[in-house]
């Protein structure tokens, strides 16, 4: 393409979207709408999705070991799990810690009670593997290979926390395609109805620019770069307005309710909207030039 054929087709998609200022409007006002409520449901996505990761990396498998294992079998398992992709981490108690543990959770203020037990630990066989993986979907593969190693006694699991988070993540999922998938469709029909409108004002035009030999691609070109501009106006505006009330709602959290803040762990806006930004101007131009064509193809029979 010629550098004069660009600038040309550049500056009649601007003159598109002028002539039909009430038709572009709405197209704008109906992208900023989409991408606002895009912006605004990924924001709650992603903020929940962050909290159940949280949630996760809470829920620990539990190994407990054969009476009479050896440290150095204690280490080779510890070994196995480092090789695992289930496993983010996992930390070794050893029979004296988790006796200390108990006793200062169930003999507190009772210390004449605990020390009856000097010399004489109950929970000698008690030495576990607290085990916390990447993915709570994964703790079934895990437990299957855990209670396969020789030297494990026993596997305790949390089977309905597992199950409960990955139904979570999985309706949270399904409701997210659902929504984006409607939001996409009523843009692409508000920009397919606004490029049409372009193509019939200009019919005569068009007719008279193909009988001196305008190629279909310059005569198209306009159109397909109003559609892209209306994408482009529509995204930046709510990606703004969004960027500025997160960051607002967060700082005011943090401040006002920071027991809150500390409870719920917020991401902040750098972390949301490093992926929201590229993502919302991808979904704009796309969404420009998908109706935008779609409307030439149909419409422009020249």
């Amino acid at each position: 393409m010629r550098i004069s054929t660009f600038f040309y087709t550049i500056q009649q998609g601007i003159v598109n979207i002028w002539r039909k200022k009430t038709s572009s409007l709405a197209s704008v006002a109906t992208m900023t709408a989409c991408i606002f409520l895009f912006g605004l449901f990924y924001m709650i996505v992603v903020n929940f999705q962050s909290m159940v990761k949280d949630a996760e990396s809470q829920v620990a498998v539990t190994v407990l070991f054969e009476p009479g294992i050896s440290d150095q079998r204690i280490e080779e398992i510890g070994e196995l799990l480092d090789g695992r992709v289930e496993v983010s981490k996992y930390k070794f108690t050893s029979a004296q810690e988790a006796w200390d543990s108990f006793k200062d959770v169930y003999f507190e203020g009772n210390e004449q009670a605990a020390s009856s037990f000097a010399g004489d630990n109950p929970l000698a066989n008690c030495a576990s593997y607290a085990i916390y993986m990447n993915d709570i979907s994964m703790q079934d593969t895990l437990v299957t290979f855990l209670r396969s190693v020789e030297g494990v006694r026993e596997v305790k699991e949390s089977k309905e926390i597992a199950a409960t988070l990955t139904d979570f993540n999985s309706l949270v999922g399904y409701i997210s395609a659902g929504i984006i998938l409607v939001l996409l469709c009523v843009a692409v029909f508000l920009i397919s109805s606004t490029v049409a409108a372009g193509v019939a004002a200009r019919k005569e035009e068009i007719r008279i620019m193909k009988l001196i030999g305008a190629s279909d691609y310059f005569v198209r070109a306009p159109f397909v770069v109003e559609g892209i501009l209306i994408g482009i106006i529509g995204a930046l505006i709510p990606l703004g307005i969004l960027y500025l009330v997160y960051d607002k709602i967060i700082q005011y959290i943090s401040g006002e309710f920071s027991v809150i803040g500390r409870m719920l762990n917020f991401l902040s806006a750098k972390e949301v909207f490093h992926i929201l930004i590229p993502v919302g101007l991808i979904l704009g131009v796309g969404i420009g030039l998908l109706g935008s064509r779609i409307t030439i193809r149909k419409h422009l029979k020249v």
